[in-house]
């Protein structure tokens, strides 16, 4: 046989060998957009739903019965009692905050979670020190610029910095030999004092707030676990993004950004996986925009549409309590988030703000002293002085929350719809019109 022929056929037989894929939810914008409902709906059917990046500065709320979880750190599939929750080596975690998480869940119902979750043990450790150090940098960066990040001070920028600076301390050091890990976290507590002289730390207390032994048997080698997942039986896997692509450390409006990559390929450098077993990747937009903290936001409304959109949609943090920002849907920002993750359908949520609207605006493309520009700006001074170009549609003012198929929607909602489709070319798969886990339209 020639030489070409046999590459072709080890070629094939990998091909067919890829095993399992995993299904993708992301956020298309600043976050906020509603993943973690559509995570809920796709986490009933789950074997497994894993978190990648971030850490408890995320807040996805979940209503399941009339009950209503909040989850920070724990993936929102935890609720599916079938599923196992797997948090990946590209999440920092807070354990004080992921055992009371648990715990103030469990009281509201959520039994067995501890049975349920795999941590990584390459993941690394957000210790209190960290979260401290998160206020001290905001005070500083307000003090010296007047401005600071609008950062939710739980220590994530400040752990993201420890593992890049080959100090950090993850789970399988927690795990090993304790005396040496004590050693090596007053190493890391003397580091940060020498930067920040005011840092207090009880050391002996935050050793002590680890609860080691209650962690233990939830590791495990996520690359190992992860790797017999996809190529076992066939499973449903789900990956749950936290935060979004503008939030991205690369990608987003940078500084005002999260610490780590919120886009496509932090699903496999923080679980571990190949490019080759990721499936459908979906992405989640609301039907408007909002943005928490500050940094730039060209279709944001500073006037009684915004304030609408800010009171009908209860647009306030889940893990800050933070007003947020809001305007028009931004057609280039979703485009952009496109162009990164190759999203294969979109969700669309909380269309039924909307339903009270005379006329409703889409940013369609920006503009630089009169001339569109293809791409999303870099630079924050640019995207300051961008110019949007807007769409405007008649509302349909009529209540949508009741809407259970497409065939329920005003025609004037899904002109809206498809307009959103046909301008960044990826179909809608869901459309959201209110909070619990029925009122998401599925349309394909």
């Amino acid at each position: 046989m020639s030489e070409s022929g046999g590459h072709n056929k080890k070629k094939r037989a990998r091909n067919d060998a890829t095993g399992n894929k995993v299904t993708v939810v992301l956020g298309a914008q600043w976050g906020d957009e509603g993943k973690g409902k559509v995570v809920d709906l796709l986490a009933t059917e789950a074997d497994i739903i894993c978190r990648c990046q971030g850490g408890n500065n995320a807040g996805h709320t979940v209503v399941v019965d009339g009950k209503e979880y909040d989850f920070h750190l724990l993936p929102s599939g935890i609720i599916n009692t079938k599923g196992i929750s797997l948090i990946g080596n590209g999440v920092v975690i807070h354990l004080p905050g992921l055992f009371e998480e648990g715990d103030k869940n469990e009281k509201k119902g959520l039994k067995g979670w501890e049975k349920r979750l795999i941590v990584s043990d390459r993941a690394h450790l957000v210790f209190d020190f960290h979260q401290v150090v998160d206020g001290l940098q905001e005070t500083e960066r307000q003090a010296q610029e007047g401005k600071n990040i609008g950062t939710t001070k739980k220590g994530i920028g400040p752990a993201y910095s420890s593992k890049a600076s080959r100090i950090g301390l993850r789970v399988c050091d927690l795990l090993g030999d304790f005396n040496d890990f004590s050693t090596r976290f007053k190493n890391l507590v003397h580091n940060y004092q020498s930067m920040y002289p005011s840092l207090t730390v009880d050391v002996d207390d935050q050793l002590k707030k680890l609860k080691v032994e209650r962690l233990r048997p939830m590791v495990r080698d996520g690359v190992y676990y992860m790797y017999e997942a996809l190529h076992g039986p066939p499973k449903k896997i789900l990956v749950e993004g936290a935060n979004a692509a503008l939030l991205d450390i690369d990608f987003g409006t940078y500084p005002f950004v999260t610490s780590s990559n919120c886009t496509v390929g932090g699903v496999c450098t923080g679980l571990g996986i190949p490019p080759l077993n990721i499936g459908d990747v979906f992405g989640v937009s609301k039907a408007y925009t909002t943005r928490v903290g500050i940094g730039a936001f060209p279709t944001e409304q500073l006037n009684a549409v915004g304030e609408l959109l800010q009171t009908r949609g209860h647009e306030v943090g889940v893990t800050t309590g933070r007003k947020r920002r809001c305007g028009w849907l931004d057609l280039v920002i979703l485009r952009y988030a496109h162009m990164i993750n190759g999203f294969t359908a979109i969700a669309l949520t909380k269309l039924d703000i909307l339903d009270v609207l005379d006329e409703i605006k889409v940013g369609v493309a920006y503009k630089l002293s009169g001339k569109r520009i293809p791409h999303f700006p870099a630079n924050m001074d640019i995207l300051h002085k961008v110019e949007v170009e807007y769409e405007t549609f008649p509302g349909w003012k009529t209540d949508t929350s009741a809407a259970r198929k497409w065939n329920d929607l005003p025609a004037k909602a899904q002109s809206y719809i498809r307009f959103i489709e046909n301008h960044i070319g990826v179909p809608i798969k869901w459309v959201g019109v209110g909070k619990s886990r029925e009122c998401m339209i599925q349309m394909f």
